[in-house]
C-alpha cells in the first residue's frame, strides 16, 4: 500500500511495521528526517494507527485551570511566568480564593480543576495539602487533576518529607492526578541549559513513578523546539515508554512546542526560535508510532498551536483536543497567542469538520460520551 507513494525503501519497510508493532528508537531517528513523499506517508500511517488504536473520536474534557502564584525561586530559561516577591505584577492567591474560582468552574460544568503555581518560598507539601482538602471539602466529586513532579519535589524538600510520603499525604487529600510537565527534554545536558535548577531525570522519574506506584496517574509532555536534537527527542519518547511499560501510569503524551517570543534562553540566544509545522507533525506522528498501544490518547495543545493546526495535528496521529481552561497564564506569558480559555463548541466544530466525532472525557479517559451540539 505504502509503496504507491513512491518512498524510498526503508522508510516503507518502518512504516509497514509500524502498522504491526512499535518501532524502534533507531527508526523513529530516521523517520524525524525524511522529507517529502516520505514525511507525506509517515502522517498518513500514523493517522491510520490512531484509527485502529483509538477510532475516530476526538476527546476533550471541560476543566478549569487555577495557577495560584507567579511567584516562583525557579531558574528555568524557557519561563516568562515567573516574578519575584517585590514585583508589581506578583501575587499569590489565598486558600479560600481558590475554593471560590473552583466552585464558580464546576457551576460552569468544570469536571476537573488543574492547579499549578510558582515555587514560593512559602509554600510546602502541607500548603498543597491545604488546597487539596479546601477544594474537596467545599465541592465533593471534582476531579483535582494537580501539582507538576517540580512541585511535588520542591515542596516534599520544604517540608522534610520524602517524595513518597508527600504524595500518600496528597493523595489522602484529595490528588486525583497529576501533570507530567517539568520534563521539558529528560536528558541532564540539555536540562543544564534550559532549567539548571530544575530536578534532573531521574528525579523527574523518580516522582512520576513514585506517583504511579502509589495509584496517581500522570500525563506525560515534551517541550521542544530549544536546544535539544532530534536524538534527544527520540531519547524522551523512550524513557516515556519505558516508563509506561513499568507503570502503565500515563494517560497520554503531550507535546509542548517552545514558545520563544519571551522566553530568557531565546533573548539571550542561546534557543532557536521553536519548531517548525513539519517538525511538529513529525513528533505527533513518530509518537504515535513509537508508542502504539503503551499511551494510547496523543494531545494537541490547542494553546500553543492555534485552533487552525491543532486539526491538522489531528490527521498525524493526535485523538484529543486538551481542556476548555480557564486562567491559563504559563502559555500566555511565554508568548502563546491563542487565548486562555475556549468554549466546547470551537473545540466541537473543529472536530466535526474533520469528519471525526467530538467526545467529552474526563481526566482519566474512563467516561467518554460523544456529544453533537
Amino acid at each position: 500500500m505504502l509503496g504507491k507513494l513512491n518512498i524510498k525503501p526503508r522508510t516503507e519497510q518502518i512504516l509497514e511495521r509500524a502498522l504491526k508493532g512499535p518501532i524502534s528508537s533507531e527508526d523513529a531517528l530516521y523517520l524525524l528526517n525524511v522529507t517529502g513523499n516520505d514525511y507525506n506517508a509517515l502522517l498518513i500511517t500514523a493517522d491510520i494507527i490512531r484509527q485502529q488504536l483509538v477510532g475516530d473520536e476526538v476527546t476533550f474534557i471541560k476543566n478549569w485551570n487555577i495557577n495560584f502564584t507567579n511567584i516562583c525561586s525557579g531558574t528555568c530559561g524557557f519561563c516568562a511566568f515567573k516574578t519575584d516577591q517585590n514585583h508589581q505584577q506578583s501575587y499569590f492567591l489565598k486558600v479560600p480564593d481558590m475554593v471560590k474560582r473552583a466552585k464558580k468552574a464546576v457551576e460552569a460544568g468544570a469536571r476537573e480543576i488543574c492547579i499549578q503555581g510558582g515555587l514560593h518560598p512559602d509554600v510546602d507539601a502541607y500548603f498543597y495539602e491545604n488546597i487539596l482538602k479546601s477544594v474537596k471539602n467545599e465541592l465533593g466529586d471534582v476531579h483535582l487533576h494537580a501539582f507538576s513532579p517540580m512541585e511535588i519535589y520542591y515542596g516534599s524538600q520544604k517540608s522534610g518529607l520524602s517524595i513518597d510520603e508527600t504524595l500518600k499525604i496528597l493523595k489522602e487529600a484529595g490528588l486525583g492526578s497529576m501533570p507530567g510537565t517539568a520534563a521539558e527534554i529528560l536528558n541532564d545536558d540539555v536540562r543544564k541549559v534550559i532549567c539548571p535548577g530544575k530536578l534532573n531525570t531521574s528525579e523527574w522519574i523518580e516522582v512520576i513513578e513514585t506517583a504511579h506506584k502509589l495509584g496517581v496517574p500522570t500525563t506525560s509532555t515534551m517541550m521542544y523546539g530549544h536546544v535539544e536534537s532530534l536524538e534527544h527527542r527520540v531519547e524522551h519518547l523512550s524513557i516515556l515508554r519505558d516508563i509506561q511499560n513499568r507503570t502503565h501510569g500515563f494517560t497520554e503524551f503531550v507535546p509542548l512546542t517552545f514558545m520563544h517570543q519571551k522566553a530568557p534562553i531565546y533573548q539571550q540566544g542561546l534557543a532557536r526560535p521553536g519548531s517548525t509545522g513539519a517538525q511538529d507533525l513529525k513528533l505527533y506522528a513518530v509518537a504515535r508510532l513509537m508508542f502504539h498501544e503503551s499511551i494510547k490518547n496523543i494531545q494537541v495543545s490547542w494553546v500553543k498551536l492555534g485552533f487552525k493546526f491543532s486539526q491538522i495535528c489531528l490527521m498525524a496521529g493526535a485523538n484529543d483536543m486538551g481542556g476548555t481552561l480557564g486562567e491559563e497564564n504559563i502559555s500566555k506569558s511565554a508568548g502563546a497567542s491563542y487565548g486562555e480559555r475556549t468554549d466546547p463548541e470551537e473545540l466541537i466544530r473543529i472536530i466535526k469538520d474533520l469528519d471525526r466525532i467530538p467526545a467529552q472525557r474526563d481526566t482519566l479517559y474512563q467516561h467518554i460520551n460523544p456529544v453533537d451540539y
